[in-house]
């Protein structure tokens, strides 16, 4: 009984997947801060991705795997250049505030 009791099932990882998905997305439309905003992509991002590793797992597929080492390495490229725009815009402008950027014209 307590063995059903203390097993994790696929909705609790999905639980989970979808609770840090919210906090990402949370993350994303509150926060002024571009790094912040990064973070919170790739928390996006890694939700996405223990879901797909979820159903890979509980499907007997191959292919959710796939598709996560894929995922990581677009997120890898994406914090990279994201990075790389940060810093040139706090080298710029001294401000990482996305809300100051709103006003710039071009």
């Amino acid at each position: 009984m307590l063995s059903n009791l203390f097993s994790i099932g696929i909705g609790h990882y999905l639980f989970v997947s979808g609770a840090l998905f919210v906090m990402g997305m949370l993350g994303v439309l509150l926060r002024k801060n571009i790094l912040v905003i990064l973070m919170s992509i790739e928390l996006m991002l890694n939700a996405v991705n223990v879901a797909f590793v979820t159903f890979a797992y509980y499907l007997n597929d191959v292919n959710g795997a796939v598709i996560v080492l894929f995922v990581i390495a677009i997120a890898a490229t994406e914090a990279a250049v994201g990075l790389a725009l940060v810093v040139l815009l706090y080298k710029n402008f001294k401000e990482v505030n996305i809300r100051f950027f709103e006003h710039l014209k071009g």
